[in-house]
């Protein structure tokens, strides 16, 4: 009982199709995977799937996206790369601190501006396309004793873009972010889609015709130094970016700690006209807020080391891949066996047979969710009025403090 197998036989009761030659198991998987993964998330929030997110972040990457799922394998088909988690929400903890969490842009960046640092003039064109220079911040190392270290933003490949990048022929890797060699980067950068790459730095000039030369970052990293980030040439939709050559710790890439720049321009840049540059400079440290957004979690400040990250999150399920496995609540297998029926019940048209059952399937669906209306209720909503519990002789006030 409460086996994958045992919803397969309670489907097929309800659909009236005992056996595999009018539909295989092998299908009847495929709905109970759609209506497990797809639908039950969005059509009730249950309690059972609230659990924590925990991660380490890393020095100097001030964004992470939402943790994907690997490809899973079901019976004639495989699922692919979809998130972990429903979302998160609050409360938010880094290295045990409570911080501050936002899902509205405006909010976090009224607190935490992106104040673009505008380089006027980094170097002057002597008519060739290669150049050198250093972006004018203070060295990590020359910083004053205590003084918190100054970290150069990077860009960013969003969730899509990482999925996108495991189709890219010849490259075709699951990373994120995407961490590549020089050979790998001639594929990974012109195929990440536009739309799903955010740079932070930008070199720009003109060209002899007038033109405007734009070279930023592409949010992929050198294999081998992953504080190198490869430069690439903007493009736009739909024939996305373009490569500057190679890539190496000297040839098209910055260095975000540094501020150690090698750039190749597409093309030739006359002599005497200037050459500017964008950054988004920020101090480290101890991050104080997060925002998540489009699916990334955006940090301010930017970690200026291993801390340890804390969310609460709503579990998106995995699927269901073997007729001997144990579904993981029990209590939901004839919800999940009614809801993969209705499915499969609508597709065939079988109008008759869904109107009998739907009243039986919704039935199901709010027992299943007054289980965790229970547990959602259990508990009284804190208000600033509300009184703090008593731990022995000494009182705590709901925001923490004592009284």
């Amino acid at each position: 009982m409460n086996l994958l197998s045992d919803i397969i036989t309670y489907v097929r009761r309800i659909i009236k199709s005992p056996s595999n030659a009018l539909i295989t198991d092998a299908l009847i998987i495929d709905y109970v995977n759609r209506f497990w993964i797809m639908d039950v998330d969005a059509r009730i929030q249950l309690f059972d799937l609230k659990t924590k997110y925990q991660f380490q972040t890393q020095p100097g990457y001030d964004q992470y996206n939402m943790p994907l799922y690997d490809i899973q394998s079901e019976p004639g088909g495989t699922i692919n790369y979809y998130p972990v988690y429903q979302g998160f929400l609050s409360p938010a903890y880094v290295n045990g601190v409570q911080v501050s969490f936002h899902t509205e842009k405006n909010t976090f960046f009224n607190i935490w501006p992106n104040v673009v640092q505008q380089m006027n003039v980094v170097k002057v064109g002597n008519g060739g396309a290669s150049y050198s220079f250093t972006f004018p911040i203070s060295p990590n190392n020359q910083l004053p004793l205590n003084t918190p270290l100054q970290y150069i933003l990077r860009g960013h490949v969003d969730v899509s873009g990482i999925i996108s990048l495991t189709t890219v022929p010849n490259y075709s890797q699951f990373a994120d972010p995407p961490i590549v060699t020089d050979l790998e980067a001639q594929f990974s950068i012109p195929g990440c889609p536009v739309a799903n790459q955010f740079p932070a730095v930008y070199i720009t000039s003109i060209g002899a015709d007038g033109s405007s030369i734009v070279v930023c970052d592409s949010g992929q990293f050198l294999s081998g130094n992953q504080n190198y980030g490869l430069l690439m040439n903007q493009g736009k939709y739909p024939n996305g970016n373009s490569i500057l050559g190679t890539y190496s710790t000297t040839q098209n890439t910055i260095n975000y700690f540094t501020g150690e720049v090698n750039v190749t321009f597409p093309q030739a840049v006359p002599a005497g006209v200037n050459i500017n540059a964008q950054c988004l400079l920020f101090q480290s440290g101890l991050p104080r807020g997060i925002l998540f957004n489009n699916n990334i979690l955006t940090f301010r400040s930017p970690p200026d080391k291993q801390y340890l990250v804390e969310l609460d999150a709503y579990l998106s399920p995995a699927g269901y891949l073997a007729t001997n496995e144990g579904i993981k609540f029990a209590y939901m297998s004839e919800y999940i066996a009614r809801g993969a029926a209705r499915k499969i019940l609508s597709d065939t048209g079988d109008i008759e047979q869904f109107n009998f059952y739907e009243p039986l399937f919704r039935e199901q669906e709010q027992l299943v969710w007054k289980r965790s209306q229970r547990q959602f209720t259990a508990s009284r909503t804190q208000t600033i009025y509300s009184q703090g519990t008593n731990q022995g002789q000494f009182g705590f006030n709901n925001s923490g403090g004592t009284f």
